[in-house]
């Protein structure tokens, strides 16, 4: 009896512990992503928006840029490309982690990327340290090589852009499709033949990982792709695109898709 009462006594401690560790604006973004993940775009940025005020309480200002970068990344995801500047430009260096530093350069590249300002993002993945890239967790190492790829791509560099692409695949396992999603979007700036059969395949990763999202993204420039050579393909590719982004609440990204 006395050893159970000890054994649910330190269950109870270890709880404690978990729930003073655990804070109140780290769960609120976690579930922020989640939401967004599974294309609950409207219900994660309020979950951010919440998340932000809790990280401001905390006095936690790594959390707090953490919440404004997944804040810029949602505006660049929905289109409003002003707004996601503004909120990435708030984001003060200052103290600031390496992961963080890479994300906020990562979110920033991916702006430039989705709107064509390509010499930007090159310039911006030049440079980050090259040491501290190489110290980032897998996934976002990944992410961030990604986004200079497109950029080496959209610049017409392909030496550069192959040199990245392979940098992808040594950084992640692709669970996310990374890879494929970086390799058709290559091919599509480079003006490959291949860019749809591989557009068609990264689709097919995103939907075996769950990504609504990178999933419709891929539609739209799939159809965008199409349009020039296959317009009666690329209209079907487009309505599906219309109906995946109305369904996650995003309009703009939806009117897009109505070519």
């Amino acid at each position: 009896m006395v050893m159970r009462r000890s054994i649910k006594m330190a269950l109870c401690m270890a709880l404690s512990a978990s729930a003073v560790f655990a804070s109140e604006s780290g769960m609120l973004a976690s579930r922020a992503q989640k939401s967004i993940n599974a294309g609950k775009f409207a219900k994660g940025y309020s979950q951010l928006e919440r998340a932000l005020v809790a990280s401001r309480k905390e006095a936690d200002r790594r959390s707090e840029a953490r919440i404004f970068i997944a804040m810029g990344q949602v505006r660049t995801k929905s289109l409003d490309y002003d707004m996601a500047d503004s909120l990435l430009n708030y984001v003060e260096n200052e103290g600031m982690d390496r992961s963080t530093r890479g994300m906020l350069v990562k979110a920033k590249m991916a702006l430039r990327n989705a709107t064509e300002k390509y010499s930007e993002a090159v310039s911006l993945c030049e440079g980050f340290d090259e040491d501290v890239l190489g110290k980032l967790e897998d996934q976002l190492q990944g992410a961030f090589y990604s986004e200079c790829a497109i950029a080496y791509a959209g610049s017409r560099n392909s030496e550069k852009a192959a040199q990245a692409l392979k940098m992808v695949g040594k950084s992640t396992d692709d669970d996310t499709g990374i890879y494929f999603w970086t390799e058709a979007r290559l091919a599509d700036l480079q003006k490959s033949g291949n860019a749809d059969s591989l557009y068609r395949e990264a689709e097919a990763k995103s939907v075996e990982a769950n990504m609504p999202f990178t999933t419709a993204n891929i539609l739209y420039h799939r159809g965008e792709f199409l349009s020039k050579s296959n317009a009666s393909e690329a209209k079907k590719v487009f309505d599906r695109c219309k109906t995946a982004f109305e369904l996650m609440g995003l309009p703009n990204n939806a009117k897009r898709c109505t070519k």
